[in-house]
């Protein structure tokens, strides 16, 4: 019990700014129950956006609605997997021997910024269009869910840091774990099939693309990863609304 508290204790303080227990250091043991719960975090994550829009909906307009919720989005996960984003952006435009380099570099480059203001604003419009805020804790959890598997099936580009260990100890029964309250809570919503196996496919193309030009994932690109799931989930819920 204590290694799963710390673990979710550990993966809320990374994945939010809201203060928890304040635990930042990567225990040996905890950091595998870290990553089952980054699902759990997300979902929890949307479960704030969607109170928050359902408190606020009677004394806004819709379109100043969407951006608040954007804007609360990006600040209670303190835009760490924007971060992320524009680091992976960043290595895109350089040669590959230099890519790892760069995305730790803590300064931004221009590309980096110029695409991550471009993604921000496409995800703000698509916010603002998408209205279904009950479904915001399915999308944030599928997000990180794809980065729970990516974490377990797929190469990782260096030895050190929190991922390094994440990966390390991150076991087939606690992703099985992961899957299924995933799956619980996705179909307890009526929300499952089509966005799981959206997510999975978009998943399975960002790692045959990262693992080709870098060997694997870092933890910006799990990043990069969460952020793409979002938008594209997102939108599937507008085009689906649209119907």
């Amino acid at each position: 019990m204590t290694k799963l508290l710390k673990g979710f204790t550990l993966a809320f303080n990374m994945m939010t700014i809201i203060p928890f227990f304040k635990v930042h250091d990567f225990f040996k043991g905890i950091n595998g129950y870290a990553v089952m719960f980054y699902p759990l975090v997300g979902f929890l994550i949307g479960l704030i956006l969607w109170g928050a829009a359902t408190l606020l909906a009677p004394h806004f307009p819709p379109l100043h609605l969407g951006i608040i919720i954007f804007a609360l989005w990006v600040t209670i996960t303190g835009a760490l997997h924007v971060d992320g984003f524009s680091d992976t952006i960043d290595g895109l435009f350089v040669k590959k021997e230099r890519a790892v380099e760069v995305m730790k570099d803590p300064h931004v480059g221009g590309m980096g910024m110029t695409f991550s203001v471009v993604f921000l604003l496409l995800k703000a419009s698509s916010v603002v269009a998408f209205g279904a805020y009950y479904l915001l804790p399915l999308v944030l959890m599928y997000a990180r869910f794809n980065a729970s598997l990516a974490i377990y099936f797929f190469p990782y580009i260096t030895k050190n840091g929190m991922s390094a260990l994440a990966k390390e100890e991150f076991t087939r029964s606690q992703l099985l774990f992961s899957a299924l309250y995933v799956l619980a809570l996705g179909l307890s919503f009526g929300f499952f099939f089509t966005p799981f196996l959206l997510a999975g496919l978009l998943l399975l193309l960002v790692a045959k693309f990262f693992t080709g030009r870098l060997g694997g994932f870092s933890g910006d690109i799990y990043g990069f990863t969460i952020e793409v799931t979002e938008l594209l989930l997102l939108n599937l819920i507008i085009i689906e609304h649209i119907r």
